[in-house]
């Protein structure tokens, strides 16, 4: 018997507990990998493990609240930029827990300036598939704010 999916909507708050904060994100079954904005992006080692350095920016149109955060580098890898002309960019990966709902699971998130982009992180097909169902005409199915976490609006 097949499992029901909760449903989601097209932008939805979405927690990121490992950098303790909450965020709006977009959910886009059109883009393959999720995406986070962040700034000043810096990789470096710490015990033979390779991590990246950025600031995050939770709030949309502000620099308030901001967060410097760390997490290990998983790798870079070739995103084309639709917002770019459609050209491909290197993007450091993290993998980083997420919080949809009452679920909680690991992503891959590309780091990206979406300075010029409406959301601050973009949620791709594959961080949804098979854990959700998107109804593209309605937003906040899980709820218009992430209790446990610091508030970004």
């Amino acid at each position: 018997m097949a499992r029901i999916k909760p449903v989601i909507g097209w932008r939805e708050w979405v927690g990121l507990p490992d950098f303790d904060v909450a965020i709006k994100a977009k959910v886009d079954t059109g883009a393959r990998t999720s995406s986070l904005h962040a700034r000043s992006v810096e990789a470096f080692e710490r015990n033979g493990q390779r991590m990246v350095r950025f600031w995050v920016y939770p709030r949309q149109r502000t620099a308030r609240g901001k967060l410097l955060v760390e997490a290990p580098l998983v790798g870079f890898r070739r995103i084309r930029n639709p917002g770019g002309g459609g050209r491909t960019e290197i993007r450091p990966v993290i993998t980083t827990t997420l919080e949809l709902g009452d679920r909680r699971w690991e992503v891959e998130v590309t780091l990206s300036r979406r300075d010029t982009m409406g959301f601050r992180m973009l949620l791709g097909r594959q961080a949804v598939r098979g854990k959700f169902t998107v109804d593209p005409g309605t937003s906040f199915k899980m709820g218009r704010d992430h209790p446990d976490l610091r508030e970004a609006s």
